[in-house]
This record gives structure tokens, sequence and C-alpha cells, in this order.
């Protein structure tokens, strides 16, 4: 039993485990399946801000177009989903059965040729992080390695969302345009759509995201993760000490961008639909807001900010709709100025002292004796009542 207390506090495993209890037993025992949905909802953006977490907290990169990702992971699983619900059957009074319904609408007559190999679910899942990954790796390269950064970088990834949308919106007939993809019903014949594929799927996205957190944890644990804090204080020292700082910066980018696209993916299986809405700068925006109230140094954090402003979100504009987006800025305004290092922070500066405080209240206080000389007596221990000053005066 020791020992696993240990573990769990060495490695900074506590809060995890507590996180995996709410999401995995008490949010399934105290919600119905349409509260549930929604906060599997949530959670896809949670694998976002644990992105973030690792590129912007960890790496010092901070990146506005993460938008870009996740969308790009939606789109290729809402792809799949859509070619499944296009079947000859199911479309049969269109002119042309067989397409999705959008293309049949803009007057296209066969599957465009890159759409083809969507229909394999094995090629789907393999594109939902290989093209988000792909498209990280082309913008990170050649940005890094002329030492672009900065605000500079943030301003770039911001260009890439724009220009993502703009391209979505722009190619209605192959993409879906401004509606996106919708009316995706079933996963390789399964029912999407149900309550009980909805509390699969959530457990799913559940296990996905602890995964996820402990992958990164891992990453942090390691050499790996020393050194991207060290060139996020220190770029120039570990540049000098023969370190690639590009490449580091470029495999941190990659990784946010391969967890932005599976939560893209799951949110696509969650909500049945994807349009470019969140592919654009304000929900990438949002995404950087999420990291910053939970902690951008915590991975659990980032979880916990996610589920605070999206349910805060929800609870506003269903109880307040002409003011929830003033209470929203007041609720970011707010979290930002009392706690600067976000829910993380305050757990940090407050929590964690009180509870160091209480147990070594609760811990027996002895005075530290040298070891008595050959030939003498043993010492005698110290006076309760002298010992109760001196823990009085460390506490």
């Amino acid at each position: 039993m020791n020992a696993i207390k240990n573990w769990l506090m060495r490695g900074g495993y506590g809060s995890f485990v507590i996180l995996a209890l709410i999401l995995v037993v008490v949010f399934p025992l105290a919600m119905d399946i349409f509260r549930l949905n929604l906060v599997g909802k949530y959670l896809t953006y949670g694998f976002v801000a644990i992105g973030l977490v690792m590129l912007w907290g960890y790496g010092g990169v901070l990146s506005l177009g993460q938008g870009v990702f996740f969308g790009l992971g939606g789109y290729a699983m809402a792809m799949f989903l859509k070619l499944e619900a296009s079947d000859p059957e199911s479309t049969k009074i269109q002119s042309t059965p067989g397409i999705p319904d959008f293309m049949d609408w803009n007057q296209l007559t066969a599957l465009p040729l890159w759409w083809e190999p969507f229909k394999s679910l094995p090629f789907a899942l393999f594109a939902v992080v290989a093209v988000p990954v792909l498209l990280a790796f082309v913008v990170s390269f050649a940005m890094f390695k002329r030492r672009v950064g900065g605000v500079y970088f943030a301003i770039i990834t911001q260009a890439v969302a724009l220009i993502l949308t703009v391209l979505i919106i722009g190619q209605q007939g192959y993409t879906g345009g401004v509606n996106g993809m919708t009316d995706l019903k079933t996963l390789l014949g399964w029912d999407i759509r149900t309550d009980g594929a909805k509390y699969v799927l959530y457990f799913v996205n559940a296990g996905l995201l602890l995964g996820a957190i402990l992958l990164c944890r891992w990453i942090q644990l390691s050499k790996l993760g020393t050194l991207l804090l060290a060139m996020r204080d220190k770029e120039d020292r570990v540049r000098f000490s023969g370190y690639d700082v590009s490449m580091f910066k470029v495999f941190a980018f990659c990784l946010a961008a391969g967890l932005s696209a599976i939560g893209g993916a799951m949110f696509t299986l969650q909500v049945g639909f994807m349009s470019p809405s969140f592919v654009g700068i304000v929900p990438s925006i949002e995404m950087v807001i999420f990291a910053a109230i939970g902690g951008r140094m915590s991975l659990v954090g980032a979880v916990y900010g996610t589920l605070l402003v999206n349910f805060g979100k929800t609870y506003f504009s269903e109880s307040f709709p002409d003011l929830w987006l003033f209470l929203m800025a007041a609720l970011f305004i707010g979290v930002v100025m009392a706690f600067p290092n976000g829910l993380a922070g305050l757990y940090e500066s407050h929590v964690k002292p009180w509870l160091a405080r209480r147990r070594s209240a609760g811990a027996p206080a002895t005075l530290p004796v040298p070891p008595a000389p050959a030939g003498h007596a043993a010492p005698v221990k110290a006076e309760p009542a002298l010992s109760a000053r001196v823990s009085g005066q460390t506490a």
C-alpha cells in the first residue's frame, strides 16, 4: 500500500487517479445520457488542451491555430461516416445515387478520386492522425528551421486557420461548405445515435483522453521532457549544447497536432457532424483559453479548465441567453486575474501547502539528538513540552 502511495506521489499521478474516477465513475452515475454526451463533447476539446500544455507550457511555443488540426481529424472521420451513409439505397432519390448529398446538390456526377480511400475505416483512422501531423510537420519545419517563433509563429498559425476555413467553405461541392458534413448515422453499420452507442463512445473518449495524459506525462518525466523545459527557458544554451532546438519544437507541434486530431475525430463521432466553424481563428483561441484557465503546465488541470469553460458556456447560454457572452468574458477575466497560473496554480499555491501543514501538524515531532559516543549512556528523548514548542515554530 505504501509503495502505491509513494508511486502516486512521486510521479504526480494522484490527481490523474482522481480525474479518472470522476470521468469513469462519477459522471456516468450522476448524469443522464443527454448531459453525459455533452460532457463527452467537452472532453474532445480536452485533447487540444493537453496538446497545448506540451506545446505551449513545456515547449514555450504558442499556437493560435489548433482548430486546424481538430477540424482535419474531424473531417477525416466524417468523410468515412458520410460515405457509409451515402450508399446507393439511401441516396436513390438523388440525381447521382451513391455520392454524398452535398455533392449531388452541387451537380457532381462522380465521387472525387481523393475521396475513394475513405471508404476504408483503417485508412480513415490512419488519415485522422497522419494528415494533421503531416501538415503540422510542413508548417513547423519551414518556420522553426528559419528560427521563426514567438508572436510571429502565432500569427502564422492564425493565418493557416483562416486559409483552411476559406478553403473548406469555398469548395462546397467537395467539403459540404459552410454547413459541413451532417447526417452521420452509422459506423460499420452500428447506429451511433442511440443511447447505448453514446455511452460506449463516452467511455472510449474518456479512455483515450486518460491514455493521452499518461503518454504526455511519460514524455514529461523523460529526458525529452527535460529538454523541452530547458529549450523553453534557455533556448540558446540548449542549442550551444549541441541539440537541434528546431526539431524539438517540430516534435512538440506535431504531438499537439496529433492529439488535437484525435479529439476532432471523437467529436465527430460524439456529435454526429463536422463543420468549418470548429476550424477557424475563434475556436482556436478558445482552445488556448481552456489550457490557460486549467494551467498551461498541468495536464490534468487542462482537462478541468476545458470542463469549466464549456460548462459555463452551456449554463450561461441556457440561463441567461441575452448575457451569456458577457458572463463568459467575465469568467475568463476573473479566473486569469485571480489565478494567473490557472486552476493548477491554485492547487499548488493554496491546497498543497494546506495539506502539507495538516500532515506536519499530525506527525509526532521530536528533536534530533546526535548519537552517543562509545561508553556513554544513550541520549534521552526530548521533553514533550519542548517538542511541542519546536513543532509550533517549524509549522
